[in-house]
C-alpha cells in the first residue's frame, strides 16, 4: 500500500497501525531530530503514598508538600495507595483491549474527526488530514456525570460500560482528592475548588498502541501538554516518556506495580500562576506487544493573574484548527502580556 492508498483507507477505519502493516508509511515518519531512543534512561519521579492524606492526620501535610514539591520539579508524579483496586484497573484494560478487538465496523460507528463529539473513535487528531500521522487508535468520550453519559458509550463489548464505569467513577474521586491537596498546598484551601470541580467535564481517552515493525520511526503521541486541571493515567506497559525540565531530555517513567500516573495540565498551571507546569509527554512504541492506556482528564475554568479563563470549548475550538505534529500548545494561547 502507497502513502495515497493509506489516505483513502484511514476514511474507512484500516489504518496502517489497525492492519498492523510489516512496514512504517512514511506518513508515520516523525523528524529525524524528534525519532525516540529505544534505550531512554529513566525518569527519577516522584512516587507519593496517598495513604496518609486519608488514614494518618499527622502525615497529611507531609503528604501534601511532596505533591506540591512534584507539582513544581516536574509537573508529574506516580501514586500508590490510591484506593482503586487492581481488579478494578485490570478490568478497565480488559474491557479497552476488548473494544480495539471488535470487528472494525462496529468499531466504525464512533468514527469521527469532530473533536467536540462526546463519544469518538479515531486513528489521529484528523484522521487523513494531519501532516504527520501518529501509530494509535483511541476511543474517547465523556464520563461525568456518569449517569448522563454512559448511554452513549459503546454497547459492545457488553462489559464495557460496566468494567469501565467503575474505573471512570474511581478515577474521578482519587482527582477530587488530589485537587484537595494541591489547593491546599497553593495556601487556596482544600475545598476552592469543590463547586467547580462538580460542574467540570471528565473525559477519558482510552489509547491502544498496536506494535509498531520500526518504533524508532514513529510515535503513538507526539509531544504535547494536556489541557487539564489534572490527569490521572493507567498503563498496561511502559511506553510513556516526559520531558525533564532540568535537561531538557526525554525520560521513560517506569511503570510500578499498582501506581497511578498523574500529569499537571494547563488549567492547573494557569491557576498556580506558573508555579506549577504543565509536563510535556509523548507515547513510545515497540515491536512485540500491544500497549494500553486509560486516561481520566478533569477540566474545570481555571484563571490565574498571568492566564486569561478558558473553558472545555476552548480548547477543542483550538484542537479543531491545529495539527497534532506541530506541537503549539493551548497554554500558550492563554498568557496575558504582562
Amino acid at each position: 500500500m502507497d502513502d495515497n492508498e493509506s489516505s483513502s483507507a484511514w476514511n474507512t477505519g484500516q489504518s496502517a497501525q489497525e492492519q498492523g502493516l510489516e512496514y512504517v508509511l512514511d506518513a508515520y515518519h516523525v523528524a529525524l531530530g524528534d525519532r525516540p531512543s529505544l534505550c531512554p534512561d529513566k525518569a527519577d519521579v516522584p512516587l507519593i503514598d496517598l495513604g496518609g492524606l486519608w488514614k494518618d492526620p499527622a502525615r497529611r501535610s507531609a503528604v501534601v508538600k511532596d505533591i506540591a514539591k512534584a507539582c513544581c520539579r516536574f509537573g508529574f508524579f506516580q501514586i500508590v495507595n490510591h484506593g482503586i483496586c487492581q481488579t478494578v484497573m485490570d478490568e478497565a484494560l480488559h474491557a479497552a483491549s476488548s473494544f480495539f478487538d471488535l470487528p472494525t465496523q462496529e468499531k466504525m460507528k464512533y468514527m469521527s474527526n469532530d473533536v467536540h463529539k462526546p463519544v469518538r473513535y479515531a486513528t489521529s487528531l484528523k484522521d487523513g488530514i494531519d501532516k504527520t500521522q501518529f501509530w494509535r487508535v483511541f476511543l474517547k468520550h465523556y464520563a461525568h456525570p456518569l449517569e448522563r453519559w454512559m448511554g452513549q458509550w459503546p454497547e459492545n463489548p457488553p462489559h464495557y460500560r460496566e468494567k469501565m464505569g467503575k474505573f471512570c467513577a474511581q478515577a474521578r474521586k482519587v482527582t477530587v482528592d488530589l485537587m484537595e491537596a494541591i489547593m491546599e498546598g497553593l495556601g487556596l484551601g482544600p475545598l476552592y475548588l469543590t463547586s467547580k470541580m462538580e460542574a467540570g467535564m471528565q473525559v477519558m481517552a482510552v489509547n491502544c498502541y498496536p506494535p509498531c515493525p520500526n518504533p524508532e520511526m514513529a510515535l503513538g503521541q507526539p509531544p504535547h501538554y494536556d489541557h487539564t486541571c489534572l490527569t490521572i493515567v493507567l498503563q498496561s506497559s511502559p511506553g510513556l516518556q516526559i520531558m525533564d525540565p532540568v535537561d531538557c531530555t526525554w525520560k521513560s517513567v517506569p511503570k510500578i506495580p499498582g501506581a497511578l500516573q498523574v500529569h499537571v495540565g494547563d488549567h492547573l498551571e494557569a491557576l498556580s500562576n506558573g508555579l506549577y507546569k504543565s509536563v510535556v509527554h509523548r507515547a513510545v512504541l515497540n515491536s512485540e506487544r500491544t500497549r494500553f492506556s486509560i486516561a481520566s482528564l478533569e477540566l474545570v475554568g481555571a484563571q490565574g493573574k498571568k492566564y486569561r479563563g478558558s473553558s472545555f470549548r476552548d480548547f477543542l475550538n483550538f484542537l479543531a484548527t491545529q495539527d497534532i505534529g506541530e506541537g503549539r500548545s493551548f497554554i500558550s494561547t492563554l498568557k496575558i502580556n504582562q
